[in-house]
């Protein structure tokens, strides 16, 4: 895992997707941030966001 994570809008635009997509793609339980903040914001590892997104692809 890369040592530095990042809010979900800076995640959606590294993967080319808008902010509010990604964050229904997590309420829809196909992705999962690595970390969630007390706060409820989520925190993503871009490698592991890739990670997820080719398993569905390949599931898919």
């Amino acid at each position: 895992m890369s040592e530095r994570l990042v809010p979900t809008g800076d995640a959606a635009k590294a993967i080319g997707v808008g902010r509010s997509t990604l964050a229904r793609w997590v309420s829809e339980g196909l992705v999962k941030p690595t970390l969630v903040t007390p706060g409820g914001h989520a925190r993503w590892d871009l490698d592991d966001l890739r990670r997820q997104l080719d398993a569905l692809r390949d599931d898919g």
